[in-house]
């Protein structure tokens, strides 16, 4: 990814450089509506889309050595939909039904409604937490007595884990896909003013991709603690962190970003 022309550190006003161009490392949205695509409307600013990691699947064979046994579980946790779209996967291919009493702790609604991809909600014992793993807890610690499975990532956060050994809570972690980085090579010669980051995994494939990579005028913005620490760990200067009280998402704080700007470049 092309470095800009001064080096960040050694430039007090990069602040007030305009943000005219953002790369957000999500993919392309499915539809039109997206808050991204206001603020370019908005703010006049060109506004990219880049997956900086993908999901691979653990084949079946690579599964079965980890020697999980599905069906000897009473409880599944899920966190995201790719671990929901995994897990089935892996019940298809294994041949397993799950059974009608088969309990499903998802993370958010969002998830939970998900699952109706798979299986009829109605039919089925769920449970699901307002939106962080945190509220999944106290639903979690209703069931204490049951046995949990946590399908993820190779790369995932340790709150869950922590939890269920801390509070004595029966488990087994089962590795089903997983993060890596995607190949961004095409991205060399690019440069933005803005780069939007969504997890450590983003941070990863940046540096995989681009080792010698230099913020420089590039305006970091991150997402939850994990990668806002991500971000400084790897040496960068974070300039928009979200959530924030006033900006509960990361358009909002980008937007608060660029109106701060506005209003500093009046004075």
């Amino acid at each position: 990814m092309a470095e800009s022309k001064e080096k960040a550190w050694a430039n007090p006003e990069r602040h007030s450089i305009p943000i005219k161009s953002i790369l957000v490392t999500q993919p392309q949205p499915t539809t039109d509506n997206s808050p991204y695509l206001s603020i370019a409307d908005k703010y006049g600013i060109k506004v990219d889309f880049r997956a900086f990691i993908e999901v691979e699947p653990v084949a079946n064979k690579e599964f079965r050595k980890d020697k999980v046994d599905i069906l000897a579980h009473t409880a599944v946790i899920f966190t995201s939909r790719n671990a929901v779209d995994h897990f089935f996967r892996i019940c298809q291919e294994s041949k397993i039904e799950m059974p009608a009493d088969m309990k499903y702790f998802c993370i958010s609604d969002q998830t939970a409604y998900y699952l109706q991809k798979y299986i009829v909600l109605r039919k089925r014992k769920l449970f699901v937490g307002e939106k962080t793993a945190k509220d999944l807890f106290e639903v979690i610690k209703k069931h204490k007595n049951e046995k949990f499975l946590y399908p993820c990532s190779n790369i995932r956060k340790d709150d869950i884990p922590s939890f269920m050994e801390a509070n004595k809570i029966k488990f087994t972690e089962a590795v089903i896909y997983k993060t890596v980085a995607a190949d961004l090579s095409d991205l060399d010669d690019v440069t933005y003013d803005c780069i939007a980051f969504f997890s450590p995994s983003g941070i990863t494939s940046l540096f995989i991709n681009f080792p010698d990579f230099k913020q420089n005028n590039t305006r970091i913005a991150a997402f939850g603690p994990t990668t806002a620490k991500a971000v400084r760990d790897a040496g960068l200067e974070l300039d928009i962190e979200a959530p924030m009280p006033n900006a509960p998402s990361m358009t909002g704080a980008i937007e608060v970003y660029i109106q701060n700007q506005k209003q500093t470049q009046k004075r």
